[in-house]
């Protein structure tokens, strides 16, 4: 019998576990109806949970011990770390990730197994069709997020991808390979390469409680998303502060020229302070961008580890 990896990160996700542990053994069930094809191997990753997360994957284990199996970190660090760490914890033929919280329909892996094994397929991802549950605004920016990466990156990110997604044992040791600290797994995803389809769903809603993303962690999320795969932001200020150059150049022989024929210097404080502030905002501007590649430098350069592993079974 082959091995299925399941890497689920898990934060203040007390009231979803139990549900999420019932429907994917259903499926499992399913999958095994004819035949034994594939053991699943839970990895649950706490995420440096505040509540009761840590004690009920606990008490989950202790009833399935061969198959069920938890990392906690020492605390928060966040989605792409306990991303990584369930990937580098994983021995499965073929590893999924999904959301504890049923987002990610787990009645599309029978699917998703069928894809790889018959059709050749290294990685089957998923998007959602429509974005439901979300404002218009967040619904609006995420879209645009995805034209705007798409349109930078080298490599194509899939519009409303979700992580949940099946991969082959050879694509995931790749991606363990990568070393990087600042981790955006939906373009690692992408940048691997490897043969890769998507299966379309219908948004489904959370099982228990709620997002733990706010909108200015999306945001932080997005802009992380963009310099990880990207120096079109440094391209950007670059020519911005060319152009800005030009402009003050073409201004300064404009007030030379009009000084000689016409006499005298063009009265106007306000628009010269107006002036000094819009070149001071590029600048401030560029220097912003500069320092966020140079931040994911520094981070990158002192070596620390992704997440610290503070118990596991």
């Amino acid at each position: 019998m082959r091995t299925l990896s399941l890497i689920v990160p898990c934060y203040n996700e007390e009231q979803s576990i139990t549900i999420f542990y019932d429907a994917v053994a259903k499926v499992f069930d399913s999958i095994n109806k004819t035949s034994d094809r594939y053991q699943p191997e839970y990895l649950f990753v706490n995420d440096g949970s505040s509540d009761k997360t840590l004690s009920i994957l606990k008490d989950l284990q202790k009833q399935h011990p061969e198959t069920v199996h938890y990392l906690s970190f020492s605390r928060n660090f966040g989605k792409e770390s306990a991303l990584a760490c369930g990937l580098d914890a994983s021995t499965g033929d073929l590893v999924a990730v999904m959301d504890v919280d049923l987002q990610d329909p787990p009645e599309l892996l029978p699917k998703m197994i069928d894809l790889i094994e018959n059709d050749g397929y290294d990685c089957v991802g998923t998007i959602q069709k429509e974005r439901r549950g979300q404002g218009r605004i967040r619904a609006f920016l995420s879209t645009k997020f995805y034209n705007v990466i798409d349109a930078v990156s080298q490599v194509r990110i899939e519009p409303n991808a979700r992580d949940y997604r099946l991969m082959t044992r050879e694509m995931v040791n790749t991606i363990t390979s990568l070393p990087e600290y600042n981790r955006f797994s939906k373009g690692i995803f992408a940048w691997v390469g490897y043969k890769t389809t998507y299966l379309k769903y219908e948004s489904q809603p959370r099982a228990a409680g709620t997002s733990h993303w706010s909108f200015m962690q999306l945001v932080n999320y997005a802009i992380d998303g963009i310099i990880d795969f990207s120096d079109a932001p440094l391209k950007i200020a670059t020519w911005v502060g060319g152009i800005s150059c030009v402009l003050a150049v073409i201004a300064f022989i404009f007030v030379i020229v009009r000084a000689l024929t016409i006499g005298g210097a063009v009265a106007g404080w306000p628009s010269l302070v107006a002036i000094i502030l819009f070149l001071g905002g590029i600048q401030l501007f560029s220097l912003g961008i500069l320092g966020e590649y140079i931040g994911k430098i520094y981070l990158e350069t002192k070596h620390r580890p992704k997440y610290i592993v503070q118990e596991k079974k």
